[in-house]
């Protein structure tokens, strides 16, 4: 079970690993053995409530597929078990993400003062703007 929040977790069921050769440096070992994890979640079969599984799809972006499932490629690790958590760790951070509510904006009005100072700061620059004209041009 891999556990997001407090009252928000997955199972592990929901997760499907593969593993594949990575590419890169490590010699005669990175043709023989899978070290590389490809992680998918089925976000749309997932056990998540649905206001989270929105944000995930947001949140994620590229790395879903256009079936709404999120892939997670970890191959920075020489060890299938390093690149595993990697992977997992990944998972969990846009999970959390996904699980926190943004806090709602709340509409304000510009103060008077701040009104005053933009429009002083307009009539400034115009007046510099009209003092660059020569006199012929009016």
């Amino acid at each position: 079970m891999l556990a997001i929040t407090d009252q928000l977790s997955i199972e592990d069921q929901e997760l499907e690993e593969r593993f594949i050769r990575a590419s890169g440096p490590g010699g005669q070992n990175v043709n023989k053995v899978s070290t590389a994890v490809q992680l998918r979640f089925d976000v749309h079969a997932s056990s998540l409530p649905v206001e989270v599984k929105a944000r995930l799809l947001k949140v994620a972006g590229k790395r879903v597929t256009s079936d709404g499932v999120l892939v997670i490629d970890s191959r920075e690790h020489r060890t299938q078990a390093q690149n595993r958590e990697a992977a997992r760790e990944r998972l969990l951070g846009l999970l959390q993400r996904a699980a926190h509510r943004p806090k709602s904006r709340r509409p304000t009005r510009p103060t008077a003062g701040s009104r005053e100072r933009r429009i002083e700061s307009k009539k400034k620059r115009a007046q510099t703007k009209a003092r660059r004209r020569s006199a012929g041009e009016e």
